[in-house]
């Protein structure tokens, strides 16, 4: 079997390489990695390949920087042309990117059956380009493996038939455990001199781009009663500047960090806030509490059972989720055990053969 993989943007490639291992110990099964280059990364370097034991893409395309519209025409163009000449047996596409979308749909044009990995995840907000991928890549797709009964729930909503739906669990729960074992401390974290800290990451440009938004968010940081490190990149700080917002003395930005250290600071962190859809889940693996900077996210279940609280850029309410009193020990398995890459080879061998 020919499996195609489409990938975009790192935390994909970091997704795909927990499938990519479990892979390599299955017999007559070809992976080739195509990058469409959606999002440039200067961290994606050779050295960051290896030490993530990540394999290479064969093909790397050149898409990125460009409106939705630009970009997906490019990229469903481009990975075309690799599928006709490449005639792989199988697509795989991850997440919600417009590389996820332009992988399916080129697949499904070609009639080559597609398998979407985290499928059925919805925020009900079609504001956001990620909602939109999710649900046309759901429709096109053929094998849909969701992490949990309410992903599965949501597609069945939507008129897909439970026979394409496998319920396997979460696949970054198998990417945590593998790392967990391999993170590394920031080179600056013993300058700073914390006992304890809170880890916050701020990306959304919904909020970072909202002069109003990031006022009330740094607002409410800086009424933590515990210190606060906030990876933070250098467009952020720019704006940051440029708003000239006041930092509270209890937040400590840093220069964004490799994944391998963003694990080291999820697992030693006291609390988490994020405005990030992946370190929501991470802070649940690494049994953390999370305080979510959305009006709304994918992973609901963790909302439900208490484990991640919204508070969108109340100040009041992020002040108030930042000085409760939290127990640790939260994983109890809603994502699965660690064993999604091997339910999905299973079950893909299976209907393929």
């Amino acid at each position: 079997m020919k499996i195609l993989t489409v990938l975009g943007a790192r935390p994909q490639f970091i997704k795909a390489a927990a499938f990519s291992r479990a892979l390599d110990q299955i017999d007559n099964i070809e992976e080739i990695i195509i990058h469409t280059g959606q999002h440039y990364d200067q961290n994606m370097s050779d050295i960051f390949f290896e030490e993530m034991n990540i394999p290479k893409p064969k093909y790397l395309l050149q898409t990125g920087g460009k409106t939705h519209g630009a970009m997906t025409g490019q990229q469903l163009e481009q990975i075309e042309n690799i599928f006709l000449n490449e005639k792989p047996d199988l697509v795989l596409v991850y997440g919600d990117t417009n590389s996820t979308l332009a992988g399916a749909l080129a697949a499904a044009k070609l009639h080559i059956p597609v398998a979407h990995i985290e499928a059925g995840l919805r925020s009900f907000n079609k504001r956001m380009p990620e909602e939109i991928n999710r649900i046309l890549t759901d429709q096109l797709s053929d094998y849909l493996f969701v992490p949990s009964l309410l992903a599965k729930k949501n597609l069945v909503n939507e008129g897909v038939s439970s026979d394409k739906i496998f319920i396997v669990g979460d696949i970054m729960c198998d990417v945590s455990l593998y790392y967990k074992e391999k993170m590394v401390k920031p080179k600056w974290f013993d300058d700073l001199k914390l006992d304890k800290f809170i880890l916050c990451t701020i990306h959304r440009a919904e909020n970072t781009d909202d002069i109003n938004k990031l006022t009330a968010i740094f607002k409410g940081l800086g009424a933590a009663k515990k210190d606060i490190i906030l990876p933070l990149h250098p467009r952020t700080v720019n704006k940051i500047k440029e708003y000239n917002l006041n930092i509270a003395k209890n937040i400590y930005i840093v220069e964004p960090v490799g994944y391998l250290e963003m694990v080291w600071l999820e697992a030693n962190t006291d609390l988490i806030v994020t405005d990030s859809g992946g370190v929501q889940k991470e802070a649940y693996f690494h049994g953390k509490y999370c305080i979510t900077l959305r009006e709304e996210t994918e992973w609901i279940e963790l909302v439900d059972q208490g484990f991640n609280t919204l508070v969108g850029c109340d100040s009041d309410l992020i002040e108030q989720s930042l000085n409760k009193n939290y127990n640790s020990n939260l994983y109890a398995g809603i994502y699965g055990h660690g064993d999604t890459s091997n339910k999905i080879i299973n079950i893909m061998v299976q209907y393929e053969n």
